[in-house]
């Protein structure tokens, strides 16, 4: 799923103010939080305008990110005089929803300054500066918001400001992680071909007879190959000497769990809570493989599901045959109410997008109104791969896994939460979201559709949902340890193969994951906060209680964090979300 506002802006600054109206007005004049909210909207895509442009906002079409030290000093600066601004609207009087919008708005708000004013990233990090440009061209060729013509002409704009990117990285990044630096020389590498072969192509077919058009994006665009393949050679010279540490610390790890997700507790209980996790998905799993494959090893009755694998030429058609069968289990067993007819496409990941995930949804944002497409993305082999790690790759893809991965990034994880997007309450909800909640949803829904028996008892498929749950158990846990117990890359990648039973390529990929998204414990922590909720939900309600009730409630809510879902669920409520 497209990462929600807060991490798209976190990285990226932009010194120009859009001209056009405010992308959010239409709140009251009279009501001062609703005034702020516009304000902090227009400050946030004016200073991530491909994140406007993802939202629905195309005011911002022509405009790209400004990542100079310049820009992200003002921003900060802007950042904390909102902060401020909050503090003194929050003391007053607020209705419940402006109250709740409100504190959605304050946790964003810290979060963005401590990537910028604290953690640094964009003096750290290049992979956001090389894969932001394959990215903001990606929002204007995908979908047809307006004519092919029109969109072509915001590319050119867009895209003349993509050297100046280049030029800023080279200025800000200072002895990077290696871990970061290697992975952005795969994204500017892949980002390279991108812009050689598929924007090409697009642009050529968006000019049509316009030649002049034509001319002013190939001048172009060969200035962002050229600027691309110039940052990936001054990556790779930069690698050598990249030893900075990726590792955020104890204090900031729980301070970024407390203003993205709400979650405030001593960080050796949030530990313990996903170790304890861990060893019973894990002893699940041992029990499940024995009655796969008795008598084999439980990676060995793994295996067992991926030797019935697709190849690269029929990855596609392999998942998009998994989408329409679970769709009509969501209706026959009451699951949850899905509000339209709409079905996503499934097409490949673009090269610029391809980051350690087998598969995503990609859905519009909520204010698009003309371009709706959703696309559920898949990650083929790339090209220079050998056989070996091709056909590892291909594996993920065995049917067993592949159901379950629908089941989260479709029906009824992140294309329903995208098909309620219009029913979230106020527009903060619409535009912000915490992980816990989005991908704990998603995470929950797999186990959930296990249990209200989707795969008709199979231990294949129970075993291919553990497998999933396993990889999140050692996400949330590699997390933790790498940024707050010096745990290295290379033994988180020996804990995913050990305790998930990853290959060493994907198990090496999904620990550099961890070094770039330390709080990718989002998954199971929102799942077992979900549980808790829809327990507490069922007490509650008593004979009232329906499983169907309890996820529209919950879905219809927006992607709030889970804390707050229980206030406006349980009111009054002051259990803990764990």
């Amino acid at each position: 799923m497209r990462t929600p506002l807060v991490l798209a802006c976190l990285a990226l600054a932009i010194a120009c103010q859009p001209k056009e109206q405010p992308a959010t007005a239409g709140n009251s004049a009279s009501n001062p939080f609703s005034q702020f909210a516009d304000v902090y909207f227009d400050s946030a895509f004016a200073f991530a305008p491909s994140a406007g442009t993802a939202a629905g906002f195309h005011q911002y079409d022509t405009l790209f990110e400004d990542r100079s030290a310049a820009a992200v000093t003002r921003r900060i600066a802007t950042l904390r005089a909102q902060l401020q601004r909050l503090d003194t609207i929050r003391a007053g009087k607020l209705s419940s929803d402006d109250s709740i919008d409100a504190a959605i708005i304050d946790g964003n708000i810290r979060s963005e300054l401590q990537d910028l004013d604290i953690l640094t990233s964009w003096r750290i990090n290049p992979i956001n500066y090389v894969g932001a440009p394959g990215n903001g061209v990606d929002l204007l060729m995908k979908r047809n918001f307006a004519p092919p013509a029109e969109r072509l002409r915001s590319l050119t704009a867009r895209l003349r400001q993509v050297p100046a990117m280049i030029a800023a990285m080279k200025a800000n990044i200072n002895n990077p992680p290696v871990e970061f630096t290697d992975l952005a020389i795969r994204v500017a590498s892949g980002s390279v071909g991108f812009f050689q072969g598929d924007v090409a192509t697009w642009a050529k077919s968006a000019a049509g007879t316009d030649t002049a058009a034509w001319r002013a994006f190939t001048t172009v665009n060969d200035s962002v190959i050229a600027s691309l393949k110039d940052a990936s050679k001054w990556l790779t010279d930069l690698k050598p000497k990249s030893h900075g540490s990726f590792a955020i610390g104890a204090k900031n790890f729980s301070d970024k769990l407390k203003y993205d997700e709400m979650i405030d507790m001593p960080l050796d209980r949030v530990l313990a809570i996903g170790e304890a996790n861990l060893d019973k998905d894990y002893k699940d799993f041992v029990a499940t493989a024995a009655l796969v494959a008795p008598g084999k090893t439980p990676h060995q009755a793994f295996l067992v599901l991926e030797k019935t694998h697709p190849t690269a030429a029929n990855l596609i058609p392999s998942v998009q045959s998994t989408v329409a069968g679970i769709r009509q289990f969501l209706v026959d067993h009451q699951i949850v109410d899905i509000p339209s007819e709409t079905m996503p496409i499934v097409t490949e990941t673009p090269p610029y997008a391809r980051n350690g995930s087998s598969a995503s949804m990609d859905s519009p944002g909520p204010f698009e109104t003309k371009a709706t497409e959703a696309f559920y993305y898949v990650t083929p082999p790339e090209k220079n791969w050998d056989a070996r790690h091709i056909e590892e790759h291909l594996r993920e893809f065995n049917p067993s896994v592949m159901n379950i991965v629908t089941i989260h990034e479709v029906f009824p994880g992140h294309f329903v939460q995208f098909l309620y997007v219009k029913q979230f309450p106020t527009k903060t909800r619409k535009l912000l979201a915490a992980g816990s909640n989005t991908e704990g949803w998603a995470h929950y829904t797999e186990q959930m559709m296990v249990e209200q028996g989707y795969g008709n008892g199979d231990p294949k498929t129970h075993l291919a949902q553990l497998e999933e749950a396993l990889l999140r158990d050692c996400r949330y846990v590699v997390g933790i340890k790498e940024h707050t117990q010096g745990m290295s890359v290379n033994d988180g990648a020996k804990l995913f193969v050990d305790k998930c039973f990853q290959e060493p390529a994907n198990g090496y990929e999904e620990a550099r994951r961890g070094a770039y998204n330390p709080t990718y414990l989002y998954y199971t922590l929102g799942k077992l906060a979900i549980y808790k909720l829809r327990a507490d939900y069922q007490r509650a309600k008593g004979s009232a209680y329906t499983l169907r009730d309890f996820h529209d409630q919950f879905v219809k809510q927006g992607g709030v964090p889970i804390p707050i879902i229980r206030h406006i669920l349980l009111p009054g409520d002051t259990a803990s979300a764990l």
